[in-house]
């Protein structure tokens, strides 16, 4: 009987399902799984991507902690593709390598003024709310008018941290220095601006409801944004969720608004064309056309030019794959090529024992739980192509282990993991609270270590 010796680039939960695949599937050879990880802390977008105030994650966190804590994945962190390990070192101690290293930078939008000073990407907002030790532990917040570009859940989450009051945060694990950030926010207006209409939004209908919980924060739409099109009514007719949203929406309307001291308005039929502003005075305002229907399900300009003074912008169009040392990359996608998980190279063979999960592999659509269907995939390629393995040197478990102290490089494992969690569970029990993240990777480091 083989052996699959296997390096797994990439702790969220798309490398962790690939894991917890592969280990349950029906297979002629033991597996043995190293999980890398960047980071000093395991799940990845589930820490790193996802707003503080979504209760729902920690089903998700309970399920992955699960398949770690069952000991027969070692998970090693703080170790950086690329500077600590490379592509020649995994093929020295393994047979395969699943890269599942996600889509962290923001898309771009191609519109002038978009990299005017206060022109934020919503990946960075979201990083620095996360507490990502990699990100500034301060954010701008002196401006009282910003907007926000994007019809998703990014855009609504980054929406929601700007409009909603700090003291309402300290319920969740939001970092000190976050809190304290946004309790000194001057902001009091958030725009959200998306190119179509409200039947073809692409927000999830909790996350449209949870806008309009926000204390003290009024929900402001406008009459005219609600074109009564065929297309609009034919979705709403026929799809359950766009008919939640357009309900949602609706009710909106009606609401009285005028008490609270934030608002956030949402603007449909809205293309951005430049934002406004100098290198001296930053942002200034946002231009955009009124689109309008084109009849077939799309929008159209129609000519008409508006203009809102805002001071700040920030854009939720979408992530962005980067790319990974010796492993080819589409430019253009930003994700590694592949076939079913497979990574292919510029002539469009297959890479041998080098494949693809996740965000890196499928571009960044689709919610977390998407990923266990696409790990599947992945897994059933690594399982059924054992005649392209590499033929590792150095198989034994314990010599990757001695390479990366050789090199100084400060791993956490599982226990380090572990202290790490109680570490913050610690600190958040001492402000009467369920945790609070450590964010410097040195205070990570140290906590893992016990200290």
């Amino acid at each position: 009987m083989s052996k699959l010796r296997l390096a797994i680039v990439g702790a969220g939960p798309a490398g962790i399902y690939a894991a917890d695949i592969i280990l349950k599937a029906e297979k002629q050879f033991d597996v043995s799984i190293d999980l890398f990880d960047h980071l000093p802390a395991p799940y990845g977008l589930v820490r790193y991507g996802v707003a503080p105030d979504h209760p729902r994650i920690k089903g998700i966190i309970n399920a992955l902690r699960d398949v770690l804590d069952r000991g027969d994945i070692r998970l090693f962190g703080n170790v950086r593709y690329g500077v600590d390990l490379t592509l020649d070192d995994l093929k020295q101690h393994y047979n395969a390598v699943i890269f599942s290293t996600g889509a962290v930078q923001d898309a771009p939008l191609d519109i002038p003024g978009i990299d005017l000073p206060r022109s934020y990407g919503a990946a960075e907002f979201v990083n620095w709310y996360d507490g990502h030790p990699d990100f500034p532990r301060e954010w701008p917040l002196e401006t009282e008018s910003v907007a926000v570009i994007g019809n998703g859940n990014v855009a609504l989450d980054v929406a929601r941290m700007l409009a909603k009051h700090a003291d309402d945060l300290l319920v969740t694990e939001i970092p000190d220095n976050v809190y304290q950030g946004l309790k000194a926010s001057k902001v009091t207006d958030v725009h959200v601006f998306g190119r179509r209409g409200p039947a073809q939004v692409k927000f999830t209908p909790l996350e449209l409801r949870e806008l309009g919980e926000l204390r003290d924060v009024d929900i402001i739409v406008y009459d005219e944004d609600f074109i009564d099109d065929e297309a609009s009514k034919m979705a709403i007719e026929t799809n359950k969720q766009i008919m939640v949203l357009n309900r949602v929406l609706n009710s909106w309307r009606e609401r009285p608004v005028g008490e609270a001291s934030r608002r956030l308005h949402l603007h449909f039929w809205a293309k951005p064309l430049e934002v406004l502003g100098d290198e001296q005075s930053g942002v200034q305002g946002l231009r955009y056309e009124r689109t309008e229907p084109d009849g077939q399900g799309g929008v159209r300009g129609t000519g008409e030019i508006r203009e809102l003074p805002i001071q700040g912008l920030y854009r939720a169009v979408g992530y962005f794959g980067s790319p990974l040392d010796g492993i080819p990359f589409d430019e253009r996608r930003g994700v590694i090529p592949n076939r079913e998980g497979q990574v292919i190279d510029d002539n469009d063979e297959p890479v041998r024992g080098v494949f693809a999960t996740g965000w890196i592999k499928r571009g960044p659509v689709g919610l977390i739980g998407h990923t266990k269907s696409d790990a599947m995939e992945t897994v059933s390629h690594v399982i059924n192509s054992q005649s392209d393995w590499w033929t590792p040197e150095h198989p034994d478990p314990r010599a990757i282990v001695e390479l990366l102290i050789s090199r100084g490089v400060e791993f956490t494992d599982l226990t380090g993991w572990h202290n790490l969690d109680g570490a913050e569970k610690q600190l958040g029990e001492e402000q009467g609270r369920e945790r609070i993240k450590l964010v410097d990777r040195d205070d990570m480091l140290k906590a893992a270590r016990g200290e």
